[in-house]
């Protein structure tokens, strides 16, 4: 009887054992798996912006370079590759583009080719689109978004992120016959498209988000969350209640 207790005993200290370092061993395993994850989240952000940066570099150098002569290839009186070289060839010619344009001569051409541009039919619709795009991020006359703001869309209750472009103006302003902002709602993750409305302005909440900062929730699909707190000020017709 006492060998019988004795050995079970021993089956119970075993098994009880056995349990404890399947424990630990889980626990570990659990930890190494959230270092790994951890790993990807530190490495992978910096390792892909530095290999697409890599690529674009590589791409801008093989262009530049099929545009050179060939005796001002770089290949031809460098020993090695450089990377960045056709980079920087292009930044000092469209900084030498820059320079041209701005002078008379540069004026006239621009114009004269625009003037040309204009009369196609299917061109000029383009060549409008664009330019409008690239003065609005690229020129130090025109702004870009203002500010990021909350609103209730497409119903009430529901809330979605929006960027002031500017205050209504013209026919639409004549139209409604009451302070408008002209909002721009993007969609995740390409915040390049989206669509454009016209809102109350007591009917938004500004946040102190900065734009970047919101254009890096949108991409995220609201992952990245803006680093400051948000104080908002509540649409005026909500403070009256």
């Amino acid at each position: 009887m006492k060998d019988n207790q004795v050995r079970q005993r021993a089956k119970n200290i075993k098994r009880i054992r056995l349990e404890r370092e399947r424990a630990v061993f889980m626990k570990l395993g659990a930890k190494l798996r959230a270092y790994f994850f951890t790993g990807i989240l530190v490495t992978a952000p910096v390792a892909i912006t530095f290999y697409v940066a890599y690529k674009v570099i590589v791409f801008v150098d093989g262009a530049v370079n099929r545009l050179l002569p060939p005796q001002y290839n770089f290949d031809s009186f460098l020993p090695v590759t450089v990377p960045g070289l056709g980079l920087i060839v292009l930044i000092v010619g469209l900084i030498a583009v820059g320079m041209f344009a701005a002078g008379f001569l540069g004026k006239f051409f621009l114009h004269l080719g625009e003037w040309i541009v204009y009369k196609l039919p299917f061109v000029s619709s383009i060549y409008s689109v664009l330019k409008q795009i690239f003065e609005t991020f690229f020129s130090g006359k025109a702004q870009a978004f203002r500010k990021v703001v909350l609103l209730e869309y497409p119903r009430k209750g529901i809330w979605i992120l929006g960027f002031v472009s500017s205050d209504t103006k013209g026919e639409v302003k004549g139209l409604l016959k009451k302070k408008m902002l002209n909002i721009f709602i993007p969609t995740t993750p390409n915040p390049t498209s989206g669509f454009l409305i016209f809102v109350p302005e007591e009917d938004v909440i500004e946040l102190d988000m900065t734009v970047e900062e919101g254009i890096k929730f949108v991409i995220s699909g609201g992952l990245v969350e803006p680093g400051s707190p948000v104080s908002g000020k509540l649409p005026r017709k909500k403070q009256n209640k």
